[in-house]
């Protein structure tokens, strides 16, 4: 049976006085045992291996760490399992004869506690296992000799932690969730955005019915071998103290949670790190690109919000809610699907183009002169909310502007040149818009616009059937044309914001609606107003009123519209 020793035992028998009476290693106490069992931090510093209960530990970097458990009986099954975290190990397991003293009732004169002590400390034993990686590994032996068994731990990387189980009683404790015989992830379906994985159930689930719950880890980095060693990545983000330096006595509060950082210079002394609430300083919280999600005993599941065209790495963790151990599936990678390829849209010189994108979307223009060209012009107008709009010519940037309304952009042309526009929709919707593409410098399809299209209302001169308004205009001549529409009393500015499509003309509104059209322009652009009464109106009424510019092309551009309203008595 693997025998328990506690600290308290360990530490007298290699530090008590030599006493006048032979001395043996004492046996376990099974109600004491299961009473510190139950107390997990009477392991923390402890080196003592206990039956049947995982113990976490740490390792300093090139520090090695030695275990001790007794097995007294020969033929006994033993089962050792060492899970690194976040560092490869290099570790062994050897076993050697316990002293004759030490087994039982001696005969003769008594061997002194020394003697014992060296016997068991220096003898190097037989080793039985060995291993180097950072994989989860086992020793299982169904037969056992009795002896002193030592695991020796090293990291030679850098300070890292680790877990630590043994058993003598294997079949009957599977703490750890047994894996089925097929221990992959299945990608099942393989979106832009989502991937489906699905798995065999654990034999522990299916079979032993005990309570088992999976685990999903998705990150773009690495596949995890163990639970332990996502936690231990996870760690990195929360604000852990660093590990104290060799010798200190430590306590379970200070190894609740372990994160120890590389450290470079494993020469210099480690301290305690301080912060505000406990003394310790928390050090600078690194960003971890890593999800884990835990999803009950189902076996299927969707991973949405991924990213296109990018590589994800999936591990699976099968997880027993009674005893907390976790057992790792065989992880899979796949790459997410790339967006599909948008159809470049061709834009022939001297054209309007409509162009519709969708919230947040990308829209991309090509177009090549079939002539040589001093200048190229590139007429924009936004019919919504405001679009970015790019401009290279032949890869190279010539232009990256916000474009809100009508905007116009001439760039300097080059002989058998192609330009590629890129159009970047709004955040808030969808966008419209309208550009013209062309070599030929007096062909202007879209009329100018004053910086300012509001239209303003004069309440003074407002009555019970007619209201007076104003707005501005250019230098260029153009046909203005003004139409009214009757809303109800609950119509507010949200709504009239929602009808704000400057692209939409006069050919879209009912001929009632009409009021009047109308050429004006003024050589001093500081004149450029103009004002007109609409009269024939309801009292108290809610009018919407709008203005239509209208170019030599015939493409109009609607000024932002007005809401007026009627006196109700005058």
């Amino acid at each position: 049976m693997l025998q328990l020793r506690c600290l308290l035992p360990l530490l007298l028998l290699l530090l008590l006085p030599i006493p006048s009476r032979p001395q043996k290693l004492p046996t376990r106490d099974e109600e004491l045992f299961q009473m510190q069992i139950r107390d997990k931090a009477f392991f923390h510093d402890s080196s003592v291996i206990p039956d049947g209960a995982e113990i976490s530990s740490y390792l300093f970097r090139d520090t090695p760490k030695r275990y001790f458990f007794v097995v007294e009986e020969d033929n006994t099954p033993l089962a050792v399992t060492v899970t690194p975290c976040d560092a490869p190990l290099e570790w062994k397991l050897s076993v050697q004869e316990l002293p004759e003293e030490a087994s039982g009732e001696g005969s003769g004169d008594p061997e002194p506690l020394e003697q014992q002590k060296q016997q068991i400390t220096n003898e190097e034993g037989t080793e039985l296992f060995s291993y180097k990686g950072n994989d989860v590994e086992y020793f299982v032996s169904s037969s056992s000799p009795s002896g002193l068994y030592q695991l020796d731990l090293l990291s030679t990387e850098k300070d890292t932690h680790f877990k630590v189980y043994a058993t003598t009683t294997p079949e009957s404790d599977q703490p750890y969730p047994e894996l089925p015989y097929d221990p992959r992830i299945d990608v099942t379906s393989l979106g832009r955005t989502t991937v489906t994985l699905a798995w065999k159930p654990s034999p522990t689930a299916s079979l032993l019915r005990q309570p088992i719950q999976y685990c999903i880890v998705i990150n773009k980095e690495h596949n995890f071998k163990s639970l332990c060693a996502v936690e231990a990545k996870l760690s990195s983000d929360d604000a852990f103290m660093m590990a104290p330096k060799p010798g200190l006595d430590f306590s379970p509060f200070d190894f609740a949670h372990f994160g120890f950082p590389a450290d470079n210079n494993s020469g210099k002394e480690r301290g305690f790190l301080k912060s505000s609430k406990f003394g310790r300083q928390t050090p600078p919280k690194p960003r971890v690109d890593l999800h884990r999600v835990c999803i009950g005993n189902k076996n299927i599941f969707t991973v949405s919000d991924l990213k296109p065209d990018t590589q994800y790495y999936f591990d699976m963790f099968a997880v027993n809610t009674n005893t907390n151990m976790s057992t790792a599936y065989v992880g899979t990678f796949a790459r997410t699907k790339e967006e599909a390829k948008q159809k470049t849209v061709e834009l022939k010189d001297g054209k309007v183009a409509d162009v519709f994108i969708k919230r947040k979307g990308t829209k991309f223009l090509r177009f090549a002169p079939v002539s040589s060209h001093q200048k190229v012009t590139f007429s924009v107008h936004s019919c919504l909310d405001a679009v970015q709009i790019q401009v290279r010519r032949d890869g190279k940037l010539l232009l990256s502007q916000s474009v809100e309304g009508v905007r116009q952009f001439q760039l300097r042309g080059k002989a058998k040149a192609k330009y590629l526009i890129r159009l970047k929709g709004s955040k808030k919707g969808a966008s419209m818009l309208k550009i013209l593409a062309t070599t030929r410098p007096n062909k202007q399809l879209f009329p100018s616009l004053p910086e300012d299209t509001r239209i303003k209302a004069f309440d003074k001169l407002r009555t019970c059937s007619s209201v007076t308004v104003a707005w501005l205009g250019t230098q260029e001549r153009n046909k203005f044309c003004i139409y009214k529409r009757e809303v109800d009393e609950s119509y507010n500015e949200e709504q009239k914001k929602r009808e704000q499509n400057q692209c939409l003309g006069p050919d879209t509104r009912k001929k009632s609606e009409k009021v009047l059209c109308k050429y004006f322009h003024s050589q001093n652009i500081q004149k450029a107003v103009t004002t007109e009464t609409i009269r024939g109106l309801q009292p108290g009424k809610s009018y919407l009123l709008d203005v239509y510019v209208i170019g030599h092309g015939g493409h109009s551009v609607k000024y932002q519209s007005k809401l007026v309203k009627t006196r109700k008595f005058c």
